[in-house]
Protein backbone atom coordinates (compact mmCIF):
# COMPACT_ATOMS: atom_id res chain seq x y z
CA UNK A 1 0.00 0.00 0.00
CA UNK A 2 3.06 2.05 0.75
CA UNK A 3 4.35 2.22 -2.65
CA UNK A 4 1.00 2.32 -4.68
CA UNK A 5 0.61 5.86 -2.63
CA UNK A 6 4.13 6.77 -3.17
CA UNK A 7 3.23 6.11 -6.50
CA UNK A 8 0.22 8.01 -7.00
CA UNK A 9 1.94 11.27 -5.20
CA UNK A 10 4.88 11.02 -7.55
CA UNK A 11 2.31 10.88 -10.32
CA UNK A 12 0.06 13.61 -8.99
CA UNK A 13 3.70 15.62 -8.87
CA UNK A 14 4.85 15.41 -11.89
CA UNK A 15 1.23 16.00 -13.69
CA UNK A 16 1.19 19.39 -11.53
CA UNK A 17 4.60 20.08 -12.82
CA UNK A 18 3.72 19.33 -16.47
CA UNK A 19 1.22 21.72 -16.62
CA UNK A 20 3.49 24.42 -14.62
CA UNK A 21 6.26 23.72 -17.46
CA UNK A 22 6.70 27.47 -18.36
CA UNK A 23 6.06 28.78 -14.77
CA UNK A 24 8.47 29.28 -11.67
CA UNK A 25 7.38 26.24 -9.40
CA UNK A 26 8.16 25.81 -5.93
CA UNK A 27 7.65 22.11 -4.29
CA UNK A 28 7.86 21.99 -0.83
CA UNK A 29 7.83 18.71 0.83
CA UNK A 30 5.57 18.64 3.62
CA UNK A 31 5.01 15.69 5.87
CA UNK A 32 1.27 15.20 6.34
CA UNK A 33 -1.55 15.67 4.62
CA UNK A 34 -3.81 18.76 6.72
CA UNK A 35 -6.92 18.22 8.33
CA UNK A 36 -8.69 20.69 6.53
CA UNK A 37 -8.27 24.21 4.97
CA UNK A 38 -9.99 26.18 7.70
CA UNK A 39 -7.34 27.06 10.24
CA UNK A 40 -9.95 28.53 12.71
CA UNK A 41 -11.37 24.96 13.27
CA UNK A 42 -7.78 22.75 13.54
CA UNK A 43 -4.53 23.06 16.07
CA UNK A 44 -1.62 21.14 13.73
CA UNK A 45 0.72 22.58 12.64
CA UNK A 46 1.00 20.87 9.01
CA UNK A 47 -2.47 22.24 8.41
CA UNK A 48 -1.46 25.70 9.01
CA UNK A 49 1.25 26.11 6.48
CA UNK A 50 -1.56 24.61 3.65
CA UNK A 51 -3.90 27.21 5.21
CA UNK A 52 -3.48 30.03 7.03
CA UNK A 53 -0.28 30.58 5.87
CA UNK A 54 -0.52 30.38 2.30
CA UNK A 55 -4.18 31.74 1.53
CA UNK A 56 -5.24 33.81 4.44
CA UNK A 57 -4.03 37.57 6.07
CA UNK A 58 -5.26 38.18 9.56
CA UNK A 59 -5.40 41.95 11.09
CA UNK A 60 -1.71 41.93 12.47
CA UNK A 61 1.12 39.27 11.70
CA UNK A 62 4.11 38.04 12.87
CA UNK A 63 7.31 39.60 10.94
CA UNK A 64 9.24 36.65 9.28
CA UNK A 65 11.69 35.25 11.61
CA UNK A 66 10.22 36.67 14.78
CA UNK A 67 7.26 36.87 17.51
CA UNK A 68 7.22 40.95 16.66
CA UNK A 69 3.59 41.91 15.58
CA UNK A 70 3.42 44.30 12.33
CA UNK A 71 0.13 45.32 10.63
CA UNK A 72 -1.49 42.84 8.34
CA UNK A 73 -4.94 43.41 6.89
CA UNK A 74 -5.26 46.11 9.49
CA UNK A 75 -2.65 49.19 8.94
CA UNK A 76 -3.44 50.43 12.84
CA UNK A 77 -4.81 50.10 15.93
CA UNK A 78 -5.27 52.14 19.25
CA UNK A 79 -6.18 50.39 22.59
CA UNK A 80 -8.21 52.22 25.33
CA UNK A 81 -6.63 53.43 28.44
CA UNK A 82 -8.48 49.99 30.67
CA UNK A 83 -7.29 47.80 28.11
CA UNK A 84 -11.04 46.98 26.89
CA UNK A 85 -11.45 48.59 23.72
CA UNK A 86 -8.69 47.42 20.46
CA UNK A 87 -9.78 49.78 17.72
CA UNK A 88 -8.26 48.62 14.03
CA UNK A 89 -8.04 50.68 11.04
CA UNK A 90 -8.93 48.17 7.88
CA UNK A 91 -6.24 48.79 4.38
CA UNK A 92 -8.52 50.30 1.77
CA UNK A 93 -8.59 48.36 -1.64
CA UNK A 94 -7.64 44.43 -0.03
CA UNK A 95 -8.76 41.82 -2.41
CA UNK A 96 -10.00 38.75 -1.82
CA UNK A 97 -9.11 36.06 -4.05
CA UNK A 98 -10.39 35.25 -7.80
CA UNK A 99 -10.82 31.57 -7.93
CA UNK A 100 -12.24 29.21 -10.54
CA UNK A 101 -15.49 27.96 -7.30
CA UNK A 102 -15.85 31.87 -6.11
CA UNK A 103 -15.69 35.80 -7.36
CA UNK A 104 -15.62 38.31 -5.08
CA UNK A 105 -18.05 40.92 -5.86
CA UNK A 106 -16.07 43.66 -3.15
CA UNK A 107 -12.65 44.33 -1.33
CA UNK A 108 -12.50 43.07 2.30
CA UNK A 109 -14.48 45.29 4.76
CA UNK A 110 -15.54 45.34 9.15
CA UNK A 111 -18.26 42.66 8.01
CA UNK A 112 -15.23 39.89 6.73
CA UNK A 113 -13.64 40.75 10.44
CA UNK A 114 -16.72 40.26 12.63
CA UNK A 115 -17.93 36.99 10.80
CA UNK A 116 -14.67 35.42 10.92
CA UNK A 117 -14.77 36.12 15.07
CA UNK A 118 -18.45 35.70 16.09
CA UNK A 119 -18.54 32.27 14.09
CA UNK A 120 -16.04 31.62 16.70
CA UNK A 121 -17.84 32.94 19.49
CA UNK A 122 -21.20 32.34 19.61
CA UNK A 123 -22.31 28.97 19.34
CA UNK A 124 -25.77 30.06 17.88
CA UNK A 125 -23.70 30.51 14.80
CA UNK A 126 -24.87 28.68 11.87
CA UNK A 127 -21.02 28.15 11.23
CA UNK A 128 -20.15 27.46 14.72
CA UNK A 129 -20.91 23.51 13.85
CA UNK A 130 -20.38 23.30 9.87
CA UNK A 131 -17.74 20.70 9.96
CA UNK A 132 -18.73 17.57 11.29
CA UNK A 133 -16.76 17.15 15.16
CA UNK A 134 -15.28 20.00 14.19
CA UNK A 135 -15.30 23.48 17.07
CA UNK A 136 -12.88 26.23 17.36
CA UNK A 137 -10.72 24.34 19.71
CA UNK A 138 -7.88 27.58 19.59
CA UNK A 139 -10.58 30.27 20.37
CA UNK A 140 -12.35 28.14 23.13
CA UNK A 141 -9.10 27.14 24.78
CA UNK A 142 -8.06 30.81 24.77
CA UNK A 143 -10.86 32.02 26.51
CA UNK A 144 -11.82 33.80 23.88
CA UNK A 145 -15.74 33.18 23.87
CA UNK A 146 -15.66 34.73 27.50
CA UNK A 147 -12.43 37.28 26.89
CA UNK A 148 -14.50 38.90 23.68
CA UNK A 149 -17.90 40.88 24.85
CA UNK A 150 -18.43 42.21 21.10
CA UNK A 151 -17.08 43.11 17.63
CA UNK A 152 -18.24 46.09 16.37
CA UNK A 153 -18.85 47.60 12.92
CA UNK A 154 -17.76 51.44 13.65
CA UNK A 155 -17.65 51.52 9.61
CA UNK A 156 -16.85 49.88 6.88
CA UNK A 157 -13.18 49.81 7.22
CA UNK A 158 -13.25 50.18 11.38
CA UNK A 159 -13.63 47.00 13.72
CA UNK A 160 -13.57 47.26 17.74
CA UNK A 161 -12.92 44.48 19.83
CA UNK A 162 -14.61 45.49 23.38
CA UNK A 163 -13.31 42.63 25.77
CA UNK A 164 -14.65 41.56 29.31
CA UNK A 165 -11.34 42.20 30.49
CA UNK A 166 -7.82 42.94 29.82
CA UNK A 167 -5.61 40.37 28.59
CA UNK A 168 -1.78 41.43 27.53
CA UNK A 169 -1.74 38.41 24.96
CA UNK A 170 -4.49 40.19 22.71
CA UNK A 171 -2.81 41.69 19.96
CA UNK A 172 -0.10 38.71 19.78
CA UNK A 173 -2.90 36.31 19.74
CA UNK A 174 -4.80 38.16 16.88
CA UNK A 175 -1.70 37.12 15.02
CA UNK A 176 -2.28 33.56 15.01
CA UNK A 177 -3.41 31.13 12.50
CA UNK A 178 -7.08 31.11 13.74
CA UNK A 179 -7.39 34.88 13.48
CA UNK A 180 -7.24 34.41 9.75
CA UNK A 181 -9.77 36.58 8.03
CA UNK A 182 -12.30 34.91 6.05
CA UNK A 183 -14.90 36.30 3.29
CA UNK A 184 -18.38 36.92 4.51
CA UNK A 185 -19.76 37.16 0.79
CA UNK A 186 -18.00 33.84 0.17
CA UNK A 187 -19.64 31.95 3.14
CA UNK A 188 -22.76 33.76 2.38
CA UNK A 189 -23.06 32.16 -0.89
CA UNK A 190 -22.42 28.81 0.51
CA UNK A 191 -24.62 29.39 3.40
CA UNK A 192 -27.31 29.88 0.83
CA UNK A 193 -26.44 26.95 -1.33
CA UNK A 194 -26.79 24.74 1.23
CA UNK A 195 -23.19 24.02 0.38
CA UNK A 196 -21.29 25.10 3.68
CA UNK A 197 -18.50 22.07 3.95
CA UNK A 198 -17.07 23.69 1.16
CA UNK A 199 -15.42 26.17 2.86
CA UNK A 200 -13.21 23.68 4.94
CA UNK A 201 -12.37 22.50 1.41
CA UNK A 202 -12.25 25.17 -1.16
CA UNK A 203 -10.93 27.95 1.14
CA UNK A 204 -10.36 31.57 -0.39
CA UNK A 205 -9.17 34.59 1.27
CA UNK A 206 -6.54 37.19 1.14
CA UNK A 207 -3.22 35.50 1.54
CA UNK A 208 -0.46 35.57 -0.73
CA UNK A 209 -1.29 32.29 -2.76
CA UNK A 210 -4.48 31.25 -4.27
CA UNK A 211 -5.94 27.61 -3.41
CA UNK A 212 -6.35 25.53 -6.90
CA UNK A 213 -6.56 21.97 -6.27
CA UNK A 214 -6.04 18.98 -3.42
CA UNK A 215 -5.82 15.32 -4.20
CA UNK A 216 -5.59 13.66 -1.10
CA UNK A 217 -2.77 12.44 0.71
CA UNK A 218 -0.53 13.62 -2.82
CA UNK A 219 -0.51 16.83 -3.10
CA UNK A 220 -1.80 20.22 -2.68
CA UNK A 221 -1.39 23.03 -6.00
CA UNK A 222 -1.82 27.06 -5.23
CA UNK A 223 -0.29 29.84 -7.37
CA UNK A 224 0.65 33.62 -6.51
CA UNK A 225 -2.17 35.84 -5.78
CA UNK A 226 -2.13 38.35 -8.85
CA UNK A 227 -3.92 40.82 -6.73
CA UNK A 228 -2.35 40.63 -3.16
CA UNK A 229 -1.95 43.46 -0.97
CA UNK A 230 1.36 43.24 -0.53
CA UNK A 231 2.70 42.57 -4.18
CA UNK A 232 2.47 39.32 -6.52
CA UNK A 233 4.76 37.05 -5.02
CA UNK A 234 7.73 35.85 -7.16
CA UNK A 235 6.78 32.33 -7.44
CA UNK A 236 4.40 31.27 -9.92
CA UNK A 237 3.33 28.00 -8.53
CA UNK A 238 3.73 26.51 -5.07
CA UNK A 239 3.47 22.92 -4.39
CA UNK A 240 2.99 20.63 -1.38
CA UNK A 241 4.46 17.19 -2.21
CA UNK A 242 2.66 15.25 0.84
CA UNK A 243 5.77 13.05 1.54
CA UNK A 244 5.01 11.31 5.13
CA UNK A 245 8.09 9.44 5.30
CA UNK A 246 11.26 11.29 6.48
CA UNK A 247 13.55 9.50 4.67
CA UNK A 248 11.60 9.93 1.20
CA UNK A 249 11.54 13.28 1.70
CA UNK A 250 15.67 13.92 2.34
CA UNK A 251 15.98 11.51 -1.37
CA UNK A 252 13.31 14.11 -2.56
CA UNK A 253 15.50 16.94 -1.69
CA UNK A 254 18.75 15.34 -2.90
CA UNK A 255 17.15 14.27 -5.89
CA UNK A 256 15.90 17.82 -7.10
CA UNK A 257 12.14 16.70 -6.44
CA UNK A 258 11.43 19.30 -3.65
CA UNK A 259 12.95 22.26 -2.89
CA UNK A 260 12.62 22.03 0.92
CA UNK A 261 11.54 19.60 3.67
CA UNK A 262 10.34 20.27 7.03
CA UNK A 263 11.61 17.45 9.91
CA UNK A 264 14.25 15.65 9.01
CA UNK A 265 15.53 12.49 10.58
CA UNK A 266 18.17 13.13 13.05
CA UNK A 267 20.18 10.05 11.48
CA UNK A 268 19.98 12.58 7.75
CA UNK A 269 21.12 15.61 9.51
CA UNK A 270 24.76 15.09 9.00
CA UNK A 271 24.51 13.70 5.27
CA UNK A 272 22.00 16.68 4.51
CA UNK A 273 24.50 19.20 5.51
CA UNK A 274 27.46 17.15 3.37
CA UNK A 275 25.56 17.62 0.24
CA UNK A 276 26.88 20.10 -1.93
CA UNK A 277 23.85 20.91 -3.56
CA UNK A 278 21.71 21.32 -0.40
CA UNK A 279 22.13 24.23 2.55
CA UNK A 280 20.50 23.38 6.35
CA UNK A 281 19.07 26.44 8.65
CA UNK A 282 18.96 25.06 11.97
CA UNK A 283 18.03 27.25 15.63
CA UNK A 284 16.58 26.23 19.14
CA UNK A 285 12.92 25.44 18.49
CA UNK A 286 10.44 27.21 20.45
CA UNK A 287 8.93 23.82 21.35
CA UNK A 288 8.35 21.17 23.72
CA UNK A 289 7.23 17.61 23.82
CA UNK A 290 5.61 15.94 26.31
CA UNK A 291 3.37 12.85 27.39
CA UNK A 292 -0.11 13.92 28.39
CA UNK A 293 -1.79 11.84 31.39
CA UNK A 294 -5.52 11.97 31.29
CA UNK A 295 -6.05 12.93 35.06
CA UNK A 296 -9.87 12.30 34.69
CA UNK A 297 -9.49 8.77 34.59
CA UNK A 298 -8.43 6.25 37.23
CA UNK A 299 -5.35 5.60 38.32
CA UNK A 300 -4.00 8.83 36.45
CA UNK A 301 -5.64 10.86 38.47
CA UNK A 302 -3.39 10.00 41.49
CA UNK A 303 -0.41 12.58 41.27
CA UNK A 304 1.67 9.48 42.85
CA UNK A 305 1.05 7.32 39.91
CA UNK A 306 1.46 10.22 37.28
CA UNK A 307 5.38 11.04 39.00
CA UNK A 308 5.99 7.49 39.25
CA UNK A 309 5.53 6.76 35.50
CA UNK A 310 8.00 10.26 35.16
CA UNK A 311 10.07 8.69 37.36
CA UNK A 312 10.43 4.92 35.84
CA UNK A 313 11.41 6.58 32.22
CA UNK A 314 15.13 7.79 31.09
CA UNK A 315 14.03 10.91 29.40
CA UNK A 316 17.92 11.36 28.19
CA UNK A 317 17.78 8.09 26.29
CA UNK A 318 15.08 8.97 24.77
CA UNK A 319 16.53 12.25 24.34
CA UNK A 320 19.48 10.09 22.67
CA UNK A 321 17.73 7.96 20.58
CA UNK A 322 15.70 9.82 18.26
CA UNK A 323 17.28 13.26 18.11
CA UNK A 324 21.01 12.28 18.08
CA UNK A 325 22.52 15.60 20.32
CA UNK A 326 19.75 17.88 18.81
CA UNK A 327 17.43 18.25 21.72
CA UNK A 328 17.60 18.66 25.59
CA UNK A 329 15.78 16.92 27.92
CA UNK A 330 12.76 19.11 29.41
CA UNK A 331 12.14 19.69 32.39
CA UNK A 332 8.91 22.79 32.50
CA UNK A 333 6.36 23.05 29.69
CA UNK A 334 7.72 25.77 28.44
CA UNK A 335 11.23 26.23 26.58
CA UNK A 336 14.02 27.66 28.11
CA UNK A 337 14.53 30.23 25.40
CA UNK A 338 10.78 31.57 26.77
CA UNK A 339 10.81 34.20 29.26
CA UNK A 340 9.45 33.22 32.94
CA UNK A 341 11.40 29.64 31.95
CA UNK A 342 12.33 28.95 35.90
CA UNK A 343 15.27 27.57 36.48
CA UNK A 344 14.96 26.94 39.93
CA UNK A 345 12.74 24.09 38.77
CA UNK A 346 14.23 20.37 39.07
CA UNK A 347 12.74 17.38 37.02
CA UNK A 348 11.69 14.29 38.42
CA UNK A 349 14.94 12.56 38.60
CA UNK A 350 15.10 8.85 36.52
CA UNK A 351 14.25 6.85 39.80
CA UNK A 352 13.04 3.30 38.96
CA UNK A 353 13.02 2.01 42.65
CA UNK A 354 11.35 5.30 43.70
CA UNK A 355 8.75 5.18 40.81
CA UNK A 356 7.74 1.06 42.89
CA UNK A 357 7.69 3.11 46.00
CA UNK A 358 4.99 5.85 44.86
CA UNK A 359 2.97 3.33 42.70
CA UNK A 360 2.80 1.29 45.97
CA UNK A 361 1.77 4.03 48.28
CA UNK A 362 -1.23 4.48 45.56
CA UNK A 363 -2.28 1.17 45.71
CA UNK A 364 -1.95 0.87 42.45
CA UNK A 365 -0.34 -3.10 41.18
CA UNK A 366 -0.45 -4.83 37.97
CA UNK A 367 -0.75 -1.38 36.17
CA UNK A 368 -1.25 -2.18 32.41
CA UNK A 369 -1.95 1.14 30.38
CA UNK A 370 -1.88 2.46 26.72
CA UNK A 371 0.52 4.70 25.11
CA UNK A 372 -0.32 6.89 22.22
CA UNK A 373 2.25 7.06 19.50
CA UNK A 374 2.29 10.34 16.86
CA UNK A 375 2.03 8.83 13.36
CA UNK A 376 4.15 11.68 12.07
CA UNK A 377 7.11 13.27 12.76
CA UNK A 378 7.37 16.78 14.07
CA UNK A 379 10.13 19.15 14.83
CA UNK A 380 9.80 18.39 19.12
CA UNK A 381 9.31 14.62 17.86
CA UNK A 382 11.06 13.36 14.90
CA UNK A 383 10.34 9.84 15.68
CA UNK A 384 7.26 9.12 18.63
CA UNK A 385 7.02 5.06 18.24
CA UNK A 386 10.41 4.89 18.85
CA UNK A 387 10.04 6.90 21.89
CA UNK A 388 7.15 4.98 23.15
CA UNK A 389 9.53 1.57 22.97
CA UNK A 390 11.52 2.97 25.14
CA UNK A 391 9.19 3.97 27.76
CA UNK A 392 7.44 0.59 27.15
CA UNK A 393 11.01 -0.54 28.07
CA UNK A 394 11.67 0.82 31.43
CA UNK A 395 8.05 0.75 32.57
CA UNK A 396 8.24 -3.07 31.75
CA UNK A 397 10.94 -2.43 34.82
CA UNK A 398 8.95 -1.46 37.28
CA UNK A 399 5.66 -4.11 36.37
CA UNK A 400 4.09 -1.83 34.18
CA UNK A 401 2.44 -3.30 30.96
CA UNK A 402 2.49 -0.98 27.88
CA UNK A 403 0.37 -1.29 24.85
CA UNK A 404 1.19 0.90 21.58
CA UNK A 405 -1.39 2.75 19.83
CA UNK A 406 -1.71 5.05 17.23
CA UNK A 407 -4.48 6.44 14.66
CA UNK A 408 -4.03 8.80 11.56
CA UNK A 409 -3.13 12.53 12.23
CA UNK A 410 -6.51 13.78 12.22
CA UNK A 411 -8.15 11.22 14.08
CA UNK A 412 -4.92 11.09 16.60
CA UNK A 413 -5.90 14.84 17.43
CA UNK A 414 -9.09 14.54 17.73
CA UNK A 415 -9.44 11.31 19.82
CA UNK A 416 -6.61 12.49 21.98
CA UNK A 417 -8.52 15.38 23.32
CA UNK A 418 -11.64 12.70 24.60
CA UNK A 419 -12.12 13.88 28.21
CA UNK A 420 -12.34 9.55 28.28
CA UNK A 421 -9.32 8.97 26.11
CA UNK A 422 -7.41 5.94 27.63
CA UNK A 423 -4.04 5.66 28.45
CA UNK A 424 -1.23 8.82 27.76
CA UNK A 425 -0.45 10.34 24.68
CA UNK A 426 2.47 11.91 23.47
CA UNK A 427 2.04 15.79 21.81
CA UNK A 428 3.93 18.96 21.66
CA UNK A 429 4.11 22.01 20.77
CA UNK A 430 5.81 24.79 19.22
CA UNK A 431 4.75 28.48 20.36
CA UNK A 432 2.40 30.88 18.22
CA UNK A 433 2.94 33.96 19.43
CA UNK A 434 6.21 34.01 21.96
CA UNK A 435 4.31 34.30 24.63
CA UNK A 436 4.13 32.09 27.85
CA UNK A 437 0.43 32.39 27.89
CA UNK A 438 0.76 30.16 24.60
CA UNK A 439 1.78 27.00 26.70
CA UNK A 440 0.71 27.66 30.39
CA UNK A 441 -2.91 28.66 29.77
CA UNK A 442 -3.79 26.97 26.33
CA UNK A 443 -2.26 23.61 26.73
CA UNK A 444 -2.83 23.42 30.30
CA UNK A 445 -5.65 25.87 31.77
CA UNK A 446 -9.05 24.77 32.74
CA UNK A 447 -10.94 26.55 29.70
CA UNK A 448 -8.58 23.84 27.54
CA UNK A 449 -10.27 20.68 28.72
CA UNK A 450 -11.54 18.49 26.34
CA UNK A 451 -9.49 20.60 23.58
CA UNK A 452 -6.17 21.37 23.49
CA UNK A 453 -5.51 20.41 27.01
CA UNK A 454 -4.74 16.61 26.74
CA UNK A 455 -4.19 16.05 29.97
CA UNK A 456 -7.79 17.12 30.95
CA UNK A 457 -6.23 19.09 33.87
CA UNK A 458 -7.41 21.53 35.42
CA UNK A 459 -6.01 23.03 38.61
CA UNK A 460 -6.94 25.62 40.25
CA UNK A 461 -4.10 27.06 41.48
CA UNK A 462 -2.52 26.81 38.45
CA UNK A 463 -5.29 28.08 36.27
CA UNK A 464 -5.77 30.84 38.82
CA UNK A 465 -1.73 32.13 38.37
CA UNK A 466 -2.44 32.00 34.31
CA UNK A 467 -5.42 33.82 34.14
CA UNK A 468 -4.12 36.34 36.62
CA UNK A 469 -0.87 36.45 34.76
CA UNK A 470 -3.09 37.30 31.07
CA UNK A 471 -4.64 40.09 32.89
CA UNK A 472 -1.50 41.63 34.20
CA UNK A 473 0.50 44.31 31.91
CA UNK A 474 3.75 44.20 34.05
CA UNK A 475 6.12 42.03 32.13
CA UNK A 476 8.25 41.57 35.77
CA UNK A 477 4.90 40.39 37.65
CA UNK A 478 3.95 38.23 34.96
CA UNK A 479 7.40 36.57 34.64
CA UNK A 480 6.77 36.08 38.96
CA UNK A 481 2.88 34.54 38.24
CA UNK A 482 4.25 32.34 35.56
CA UNK A 483 7.28 30.94 37.39
CA UNK A 484 4.88 29.90 40.40
CA UNK A 485 2.68 28.43 37.60
CA UNK A 486 5.73 25.91 36.58
CA UNK A 487 6.02 25.23 39.84
CA UNK A 488 2.63 24.04 40.42
CA UNK A 489 2.48 22.26 37.39
CA UNK A 490 6.21 20.15 38.30
CA UNK A 491 4.79 19.61 42.15
CA UNK A 492 1.06 17.93 40.17
CA UNK A 493 2.72 16.31 36.84
CA UNK A 494 0.13 16.21 34.63
CA UNK A 495 2.69 15.68 31.83
CA UNK A 496 6.08 13.67 31.68
CA UNK A 497 7.91 16.46 30.15
CA UNK A 498 10.02 15.05 27.29
CA UNK A 499 12.63 17.15 25.36
CA UNK A 500 13.39 20.53 23.55
CA UNK A 501 14.41 20.44 20.35
CA UNK A 502 16.54 22.27 17.75
CA UNK A 503 14.78 22.59 14.05
CA UNK A 504 16.22 21.85 10.72
CA UNK A 505 15.20 23.06 7.76
CA UNK A 506 17.19 21.92 4.82
CA UNK A 507 16.60 23.17 1.30
CA UNK A 508 18.08 23.36 -2.39
CA UNK A 509 20.65 26.38 -2.69
CA UNK A 510 18.88 27.94 -5.34
CA UNK A 511 15.98 28.85 -2.72
CA UNK A 512 16.29 32.40 -1.08
CA UNK A 513 14.09 34.57 0.83
CA UNK A 514 12.67 31.26 3.23
CA UNK A 515 13.24 32.73 6.68
CA UNK A 516 12.83 29.60 9.25
CA UNK A 517 10.00 30.98 12.10
CA UNK A 518 10.28 30.37 15.62
CA UNK A 519 6.95 29.72 15.38
CA UNK A 520 7.15 26.46 13.65
CA UNK A 521 5.37 27.77 10.35
CA UNK A 522 6.67 27.45 6.87
CA UNK A 523 5.88 30.61 5.06
CA UNK A 524 6.39 30.66 0.79
CA UNK A 525 5.72 34.56 1.04
CA UNK A 526 9.24 36.29 0.00
CA UNK A 527 10.38 32.81 -1.12
CA UNK A 528 12.30 33.07 -4.76
CA UNK A 529 14.09 30.13 -6.60
CA UNK A 530 17.43 30.75 -9.20
CA UNK A 531 16.22 29.45 -12.25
Amino acid sequence: MKKISVLLAVTALTTVMATSAWSKTFVYCSESSPEGFDPGIYTGGNTFDASSRTVYSRLVEFKHGSTEVEPGLAESWTVSPDGKEYTFKLRKGVKFQVTDFFTPTRELNADDVIFSFERQLKSDSPWAKYVAGGSYEYAEGMGFPTLIKSVDKVDDLTVKFVLNRPEAPFIADLAMDFGSILSKEYADKLQADGKMAQMNQQPLGTGPFTFVAYQPDAVIRYKANETYFKGKEKIDDLVFAITPDASVRAQKLKSGECNLMPYPNAADIKDLKADPKLKVLEQAGLNVSYLAYNTLVAPFDKVEVRKAINMAVNKQAIVDAVFQGSASVATNPIPPTMWSYNKDVKDDAYNPDEAKKLLEKAGVKDLSMKIWAMPVSRPYMLNARRAAELMQADLAKIGVKVEIVTYDWAQYLKLSSAKDRDGAAILGWTGDNGDPDNFLDTLLGCDAVGGNNRAQWCNKEFDALVKKAKQTADVKERTKLYEEAQVVFKKEAPWMTIDHSEEFIPMTKNVSGYVQDPVGVHRFDGVDIAE
